[in-house]
């Protein structure tokens, strides 16, 4: 648990975001800080993977979705994970310093994918360790630009005070995620995702490289271009204070057509979210979650 915790007026944040404030007393200000001056935000309950070794870059480029095998130095991308049937298990953001290829996850998942990255070494010249203990993800937003530093853990204060930017909390940061549009693994995600359907083609799966796990499924429904589901951006009524949790059924004269993934109080936008739907769903269908009604734009096309 991060000491910032401990700083006064620390609200904890809620299920996998519990290890990091949410805000610091005051939410909606901390979102108009964030847009106005910037920001650094405590993500030190990321999951963060060390890979050492000379054949890592290849090794990585041939499990994951992403173009790797010559990622230029200091060069941040996104890449998947997938099942062999093509569903999302786990979303990376890599960068290679050179000397070690480091790659940041969604809390809780960094075991899970250490375990199934060093069942797949075999005479490779890899080593692969779960640092999260060690290290901690600090990001920064300045204007439109937001950076994500590693740093070692019991520095992680001193690093954040140093910074100069005001410090928020990491509501802020999913209030302007999903007002972004950028869905986030875990909560715009089911067992059954499909990068179609969440706009990580392009972003997070580069469809001109060679063979990796679940990459005919990609394939096929990019040729098709039928997958059964999309991402959409929508304003709830805000008839409720209370945001429903992820994965609240979105239902169509009371019957389920996809679920809510994000819910946030925005301090401009208001009461916004984003969730996935059936992609024969009309775009002026009337949708509601948890009895309020929500207004949704598509994010990717059907």
């Amino acid at each position: 648990m991060t000491t910032l915790l401990e700083r006064r007026g620390a609200v904890a944040g809620v299920g996998v975001d519990a290890g990091v404030p949410a805000h610091y007393g005051d939410p909606l200000r901390e979102q108009r800080t964030l847009y106005a001056d910037g920001g650094v935000i405590d993500r030190s309950h990321r999951g963060i993977i060390r890979v050492e070794g000379a054949d890592r870059l290849g090794w990585l480029h041939s499990l994951t979705s992403q173009h790797l095998d010559r990622l230029p130095t200091g060069e941040i991308r996104e890449a998947l994970v997938l099942s062999p049937h093509g569903h999302v298990e786990h979303h990376l953001v890599v960068c290679d310093d050179g000397e070690a290829t480091w790659l940041t996850v969604e809390p809780t998942t960094s075991a899970a994918l250490a375990a199934y990255l060093d069942s797949m070494r075999f005479m490779l010249r890899v080593e692969v360790g779960d640092v999260t203990a060690s290290y901690a993800v600090m990001t920064t937003v300045s204007g439109d630009v937001a950076t994500d530093t590693l740093v070692p853990r019991d520095e992680l204060a001193a690093r954040v005070d140093a910074s100069g930017l005001p410090l928020v909390g990491h509501a802020a940061w999913e209030a302007r995620r999903v007002a972004s549009r950028l869905p986030r693994l875990g909560f715009e995600t089911d067992h059954r995702s499909l990068p179609h359907e969440l706009g990580w083609i392009g972003r997070a799966v580069h469809l001109d490289k060679g063979c990796y796990r679940g990459q005919e499924t990609v394939a096929r429904v990019h040729n098709l271009g039928r997958p059964p589901r999309r991402l959409v951006f929508g304003y709830l009524d805000g008839t409720s204070d209370e945001m429903p949790p992820p994965h609240t059924p979105i239902e169509l004269d009371g019957k389920a057509v996809g679920y809510l993934g994000t819910a946030v109080q925005h301090s401009e936008l208001g009461p916004i979210a984003l969730g996935v739907i059936k992609r024969q769903t009309d775009d002026d269908a009337q949708l509601t979650v948890a009895g309020m009604a929500l207004k949704a734009e598509r994010v990717v096309d059907a």
